[in-house]
């Protein structure tokens, strides 16, 4: 059986990811006290609905209790044959607020004694164990519903793969760099196309944007040493277990640079590497591969 924990902050979109995997076949039950997930398993193992192979669960701040013996839970539930994996989704603590404030829900850990600001900064310090514990994060801070359905499904995808799946991510650094990033470069030593004003308007997957850059000895010297450090380095990350490789590339804009390096580099590894995904976080409409 096939499991995956959706855990992370209030706010964060744990309920976008549980449809997203419910959309892809999962039998998925929301807000499931973490102590009774050995005995939900064990009746799916054992009873009737024997077809039921993947599961989804979320777990909120709730289970707290429980939480304190994560380590000795999962170990339980691997040992039943169980193939755990969890998923934890976090956001800024002011983008948070501003949820909040739009959605005017009641966040489960604040009371007329306890204010929203301190209710999530103790949730986060609850979920600290399955924070850890998670084979991903996923910073949803800047990310539209659809961009974390997206990551989710490639999540799950990822379950099925023998080696790493290399997710390049484009975006812009004013604003601000991805959280859930493995490792992150900055393209704006390269020559910038926001200059040239004809192509100032465009982006790294129009050909006189890549025509631009080509032509740059620079720009091939970068992509070569990129392709080397991340063709050594994702061996490593294979030997730990890893799912998922994310390597964020930036630029001032997230529109020139960043996109046609993240294509050019996805477009080679493919060749080589397997399974690869790429997201261009500042691009409109956002591209999917």
């Amino acid at each position: 059986m096939n499991l995956i924990i959706v855990s992370g902050l209030s706010g964060s979109g744990k309920s976008i990811a549980l449809h997203a995997l419910e959309d892809l076949g999962y039998f998925c039950i929301d807000n499931l006290p973490f102590g009774m997930l050995r005995q939900l398993t064990g009746e799916l193992q054992q009873g009737s609905s024997t077809d039921i192979e993947r599961v989804a669960v979320s777990i909120d701040s709730r289970s707290r209790e429980f939480l304190k013996t994560l380590s000795f839970g999962l170990e339980q539930l691997r040992d039943a044959g169980v193939t755990v994996r969890i998923v934890f989704l976090e956001a800024g603590t002011e983008k948070l607020l501003q949820r909040y404030s739009e959605t005017r829900r009641r966040h489960p850990l604040t009371n007329e004694d306890t204010p929203l600001r301190e209710g999530i900064l103790r949730e986060r310090e609850l979920l600290t164990p399955l924070a850890d514990a998670a084979e991903r994060t996923i910073d949803t801070s800047v990310m539209t519903p659809y961009e974390l359905r997206v990551a989710i499904r490639s999540f799950s995808e990822g379950s099925l793969q023998s080696s790493p799946t290399l997710l390049f991510q484009s975006f812009g650094f004013k604003r601000g760099a991805p959280a859930d990033a493995d490792t992150v470069f900055d393209l704006r030593c390269l020559p910038n196309p926001y200059w040239e004003k004809e192509l100032r308007d465009l982006s790294g997957l129009d050909q006189p944007v890549i025509q631009f850059l080509e032509r740059s000895d620079l720009v091939h010297q970068m992509a070569g040493q990129l392709k080397s450090f991340i063709d050594f380095w994702i061996r490593h990350f294979d030997v730990v277990d890893r799912s998922y490789l994310t390597v964020a590339l930036g630029c001032a804009g997230g529109l020139h640079r960043s996109v046609y390096m993240v294509e050019r580099l996805a477009r080679e590894f493919r060749e080589s590497a397997g399974p690869v995904q790429i997201r261009h976080r500042d691009l409109t409409p956002v591209k999917e591969s």
